[in-house]
């Protein structure tokens, strides 16, 4: 049940169409299945506004097989995060209509493309090397039904390739802002729009990168207003708020 199901179901029983004992059997229904590996969470709709997420790693691809299948019955979209090749594999061939994103390890099932969803979340990587956590981000700014556009490899080594795009910049709702080495990419960004920049520090870079903390700690101390930060390599988390703020702002302008 999602929040459309619950709000129709209140009002067929307003109108008179649905009996009080079998509205109250369908709410009564256990919000949790047990797998016993999993304990999966179906009323999590209708409190947030989406499924609930599937981390991949360190579950068998016969888990997630078990998972998903269980919360696209249910739900009739999926989104499972840093499934490893094998469990990928297992996903597609398994549960219908599951797409697999090679470079973040991404499974999806009703995932739309770039120019569908509602307003603009634009995620700007810095390099190649951050793609794959930039990809994340991307799809799952998608699946919470943002309109999704990517700007690449636009690093501060080559300003003039992030400026040639400030007009693009300013017309996203919200940004992700993906970068690593120094991570000064969502500083820049964050001095050219008015708009909120979410910055993910991944842990691309030399030694004294020291795997994303001087990325980290560089988006922390960042002199532009408006920058916030997820963890390293957390391309979900920055998504999954872009997606919310972009969501925020289309209500307000409605």
């Amino acid at each position: 049940m999602n929040s459309k199901d619950l709000r129709t179901l209140l009002e067929g029983v307003r109108a008179g169409d649905v009996p009080v004992e079998a509205a109250a059997a369908r709410l009564s229904a256990a919000p949790v299945r047990d797998l016993g590996h999993s304990r999966l969470d179906l009323h999590r709709e209708v409190r947030c506004g989406h499924p609930e997420v599937v981390f991949g790693e360190g579950k068998t691809p016969g888990q997630l097989v078990e998972i998903a299948r269980e919360l696209v019955e249910v739900h009739g979209r999926l989104l499972v995060t840093r499934a490893s090749p094998e469990a990928a594999r297992a996903l597609v061939v398994e549960v219908a209509g599951a797409r697999h994103w090679e470079a973040s390890g991404t499974v999806t099932v009703g995932a739309g493309d770039g120019d569908a969803g509602d307003g603009l979340v634009l995620v700007v990587s810095a390099g190649t090397s951050d793609g794959p956590v930039a990809e994340e981000a991307a799809v799952t700014a998608r699946m919470l039904g943002a309109r999704v556009e990517e700007l690449r490899d636009v690093g501060v080594a080559g300003l003039h390739r992030l400026l040639e795009h400030v007009e693009r910049l300013r017309a996203a709702r919200a940004l992700v802002v993906v970068a690593g080495m120094e991570g000064a990419l969502p500083s820049v960004v964050g001095g050219l729009v008015d708009r909120p920049v979410v910055a993910v520090p991944t842990s691309v870079g030399y030694g004294a990168s020291l795997g994303g903390l001087a990325a980290l700690l560089g988006m922390l101390n960042s002199c532009a207003a408006g920058v916030t930060v997820v963890n390293i390599d957390n391309g979900f988390g920055a998504g999954y708020a872009a997606a919310t703020m972009n969501r925020l702002a289309g209500d307000l302008q409605r």
